[in-house]
């Protein structure tokens, strides 16, 4: 199990809940599979634009982060996510309405049930009102992904620190670090930190920093030497 690195400091994006899915869904939902799926369409709907707002099938399924949870493979999630749905449909939380290709579902409420008997009434087409790409990892600050795909897993320490070091250097200055720390199989926070301390205390050198002989006895046998791994 991944620990939570905690939520952070400063303004971050809410999404809005009405109260009576606290009061009258949260009480009777007794499946994880349609808590997470109901959450996350919240989520998903509060992100998109316009009047007319609706998920498909797909929407859940490409969204990798969220999808992870429901099985080991494609098929597994697939099951899992359909049972879901059904389960949210049964409810009432959700509106499903199915054209020619797929189904479509919207949230129950009074927009909701407007676009659902609009679409059944054939007054729009999903043609007409495209959903924009949405999922959970644009949430994410770039550090994390960044640091989690080059370096390796979050812990709530290393998480503080990286919120601590976005508002020290320019977003560009970190990312170029962490490329630096891969290429130099230096694979550690401390080699990333020491490469942004020294830009900021000696300039950063847009043009030569890469690829000279020098640069690599700088990094191999000067102040950052302890930090690589030969």
């Amino acid at each position: 199990m991944t620990s939570f690195t905690g939520f952070p400091a400063g303004k971050v994006r809410m999404t809005p809940i009405p109260v009576t899915f606290f009061t009258d869904l949260l009480p009777e939902i007794d499946h994880l599979g349609e808590l997470r799926t109901t959450l996350y369409a919240i989520w998903h709907l509060d992100h998109q634009e316009g009047t007319i707002r609706y998920l498909l099938e797909d929407d859940f399924l490409k969204d990798e982060r969220f999808i992870q949870g429901f099985g080991q493979t494609d098929e597994e999630r697939k099951s899992a996510l359909r049972d879901a749905l059904e389960r949210a449909c049964q409810r009432g939380t959700f509106i499903r309405v199915a054209d020619e290709f797929q189904k479509v579902y919207f949230l129950n409420s009074p927009h909701g049930r407007a676009a659902s008997e609009g679409m059944a009434k054939g007054t729009w087409k999903l043609n007409d009102h495209p959903v924009g790409e949405i999922s959970l990892e644009m949430e994410r600050p770039n550090i994390f992904d960044l640091y989690e795909k080059n370096i390796g897993p979050l812990t709530p320490m290393i998480s503080q620190t990286l919120q601590e070091a976005e508002k020290l250097y320019p977003e560009e200055w970190i990312e170029e670090a962490i490329r630096t720390a891969v290429l130099k199989n230096a694979r550690n926070w401390r080699y990333v930190e020491a490469i942004l301390r020294s830009w900021k205390e000696k300039g950063r050198d847009e043009t030569n920093r890469r690829n000279t002989q020098e640069d690599r006895r700088k990094y191999i046998e000067g102040e950052f030497a302890d930090f690589i791994e030969h």
